[in-house]
């Protein structure tokens, strides 16, 4: 069986795959270019993404996910050393295509003839970071741009993060840099979400999008800059379990994020406002910051846009309708995954605290599935097992009285030393 965390990576990763291919009104020909290119790309039959979109269509994200091989137990000895020379052969010609890494390791006698699939090592590249897509990365020419605005409302959303003024923030008073997270509709320049954060972490990021989706539904695509805050594997798992297509910008190319830019430098006129009126801590200052953005930029004429309409009517006129998820749905898509290893006494420690996993899973390494906004209770899963809850462990004045090793974990009793017989036998 193949682990659950691995099988929604690999599900997320095929999922941005085909996701061009799933956009809606695209021409016979112009999908069938498509299709080549994407490829091509990436090492891939057309046969192998027909499938992809076929499975996606039927089961949605679970039809992505790999399904288990009978009689799969663990990697083939012989895939970690063809692994190895694949990476060896892909950086030293990053254009080589997998068919002539995978000729060339059966010519050395590295792999069996056919033991090693396409599909396969290009999978194994991804994990380690050597896909055709990502090697471009690194030696793409610099191009022409032009400017690019979508037709609907929620067709894409781009966010980026900008650092604000230094407040007094957290119990002790000291004054600490805050972030700004915005997220900007490209078609009508609404704002979906902005608020000033006290940390530059992932879990700022992941507040403001979760907002954003709640109050104005699910956008087809995400478009981000480079910053590790974005570019994690909740980020890609979250965009694949809520069908949105994850785009990232270009390294080093700033003007790909211009929209979103552009509202940074606007805010720069809040910040000197602001400043003048001494906000004491983070809540004040989001407070002022909510009464400049309705006022000062939602309700205001945008040159950018149709009959230099608000971006507040521009949004709420236009006639595309929007798509909301289930609360359920998005509960899920946000959740989040650790390996946690279960202490002598039955227990995890998780982020300050302990929670009682049981005694039959002590010295082994557990998932805590979580919604960080709530950690009263988490989920708990190992292999061969139904998930189940735990609970944080309350701990009182006195120690309890500790409970009893299940019968598989107690001593057997025994009338004689087998390991002695067995040496016997020897003599």
């Amino acid at each position: 069986m193949r682990d659950q965390r691995k099988a929604e990576e690999i599900a997320a990763n095929r999922y941005q795959l085909i996701a061009p291919l799933l956009e809606p009104g695209m021409g016979t020909s112009e999908a069938a270019e498509m299709r080549r290119r994407i490829a091509s790309e990436n090492g891939l039959s057309e046969r192998t993404l027909r499938r992809y979109i076929s499975d996606y269509r039927k089961e949605g994200f679970s039809g992505l996910k790999p399904a288990g091989r009978k009689g799969e137990t663990s990697q083939p000895e012989w895939m970690e050393k063809a692994v190895d020379h694949a990476v060896l052969l892909r950086r030293q010609v990053p254009s080589r295509s997998i068919a002539s890494i995978i000729q060339t390791l059966e010519w050395e006698e590295i792999v069996e003839p056919g033991a090693l699939k396409r599909s396969t090592l290009q999978e194994k590249l991804a994990e380690r970071g050597y896909s055709a897509r990502q090697m471009r990365l690194y030696h793409q020419e610099p191009g022409a741009v032009r400017r690019y605005q979508k037709r609907s409302r929620n067709e894409l959303w781009h966010s980026d993060i900008k650092y604000g003024p230094y407040l007094p923030v957290g119990p002790d008073g000291k004054k600490k840099q805050v972030y700004l997270v915005a997220i900007i509709d490209d078609a009508t320049r609404f704002i979906v979400h902005a608020a000033f954060y006290p940390t530059l972490e992932a879990g700022s990021v992941e507040k403001s999008l979760r907002q954003a989706i709640q109050e104005y539904g699910v956008p087809d695509s995400f478009y981000f800059d480079n910053g590790k805050q974005y570019r994690t594997k909740w980020m890609g798992r979250m965009c694949a379990k809520l069908g949105i297509r994850l785009l990232y910008a270009k390294p080093y190319s700033p003007e790909s994020t211009g929209k979103v830019e552009r509202f940074n430098r606007t805010v720069d006129g809040f910040l000197a406002e602001a400043a003048l009126e001494k906000p004491k801590g983070l809540d004040e200052l989001n407070r002022l910051f909510a009464v400049w953005l309705e006022e000062c930029y939602q309700k205001k004429s945008h040159s950018g846009l149709p009959e230099k309409r608000s971006p507040f009517e521009a949004f709420q006129r236009d006639r595309r309708s929007l798509s909301f998820a289930s609360e359920g749905s998005i509960t899920d898509a946000f959740l989040h995954a650790e390996n946690r290893k279960v202490d002598k006494s039955g227990c995890i420690s998780f982020q300050g605290d302990k929670y009682e996993v049981g005694l039959s899973f002590i010295g082994r390494t557990v998932d805590v599935i979580y919604d960080p906004a709530d950690t009263e209770e988490i989920q708990i899963e190992y292999e061969g097992h139904e998930p189940w809850t735990a609970k944080k462990l309350e701990i009182g004045e006195f120690s309890g009285k500790r409970p009893e090793l299940p019968e598989t974990l107690q001593k057997v009793e025994t009338e004689s030393s087998r390991v002695l017989r067995a040496a016997k036998k020897t003599e």
